[in-house]
């Protein structure tokens, strides 16, 4: 069971659209649901994409 929880609920549907974008910009094919089949370098992939948007994001705002 995952311990990772979305702090506002009504994010999820963003967050997952979000990790969706993320998986086709590093051509890592998702599948909505689950998706242990993915390898760690896979995921690793998807979720650094993910902090390298949010930085330019912030990075973006800060100016």
């Amino acid at each position: 069971m995952s311990k990772n929880k979305i702090q506002v609920p009504e994010a999820k549907q963003a967050m997952e659209q979000f990790k969706m974008e993320a998986a086709n910009e590093v051509g890592v094919n998702l599948k909505q649901g689950y998706n242990g089949d993915l390898t760690a370098k896979q995921a690793g992939s998807i979720g650094g994409q993910m902090v390298k948007k949010m930085i330019a994001d912030y990075e973006s705002r800060m100016k």
